[in-house]
């Protein structure tokens, strides 16, 4: 992968979530006609196994699980298959996204919508559960570059983004200010660290070879 070019396309999602940020706050009083129609749509047709889905996404990506649990998992299983400058890398990630969500949320202060069905912190741009799914998805794929992993990764935002709509405790550009927040992090990051990374490992699994024959 090209450094350069992880660079520009991480500033460039920054800066399209901070202008988004920016935009659905002085523009909007409370919130777009697009984010205003999918909230009332989802109210309409929100069904059981959506609350469901929704709950346990809400579970998975937030609180301890999404704190603590999700990236140390992610580490440990890192360090396990040898990949410990990897599992540096992750953990960089992890911190820096949510240092990112926290400073636009604080930044921006938008209110949420009024019927959402749980509670949830400060700020709702953006959304912090969307922008750790992106951020898990892009570490990943950064470190396996492979095209099932970059499907699986997509998958997992895509689903995160709509659980939190589902609840009505997000609009749904807080979503995808989220998920350019958490992948815009990550490949800043890969620019800067991954030669670090990947070389380490290939000297790694160069001496493997030449001790295996």
């Amino acid at each position: 992968m090209n450094r350069r070019m992880l660079l520009w396309w991480g500033v460039a999602c920054l800066l399209l979530a901070t202008a988004l940020g920016a935009l659905v706050v002085s523009v909007f009083p409370k919130a777009p006609a697009f984010d205003q129609w999918w909230n009332e749509t989802i109210a309409r047709i929100r069904a059981e196994w959506m609350l469901d889905f929704a709950l346990a996404l809400n579970w998975i990506g937030g609180g301890w699980v999404a704190i603590l649990g999700v990236p140390l998992l992610t580490i440990l299983v890192l360090v396990l298959v040898r990949r410990w400058r990897g599992a540096l890398f992750a953990a960089i990630c992890f911190l820096a996204s949510a240092a990112a969500v926290q400073l636009l949320k604080n930044i921006f202060g938008r209110a949420r919508p009024d019927d959402m069905l749980v509670v949830s912190d400060y700020g709702s741009f953006p959304s912090g559960h969307t922008a750790n799914a992106a951020t898990i998805a892009l570490v990943l794929w950064v470190l396996f570059p492979r095209v099932w992993m970059a499907i699986a990764g997509a998958l997992w935002v895509v689903a995160m983004a709509l659980s939190r709509t589902f609840l009505s405790v997000h609009w749904a550009t807080d979503t995808l200010g989220g998920a350019l927040v958490g992948a815009g992090v990550v490949l800043v990051l890969a620019a800067w660290l991954l030669p670090w990374v990947v070389g380490a490992q290939e000297r790694v699994d160069g001496a493997d070879r030449l001790s295996a024959t």
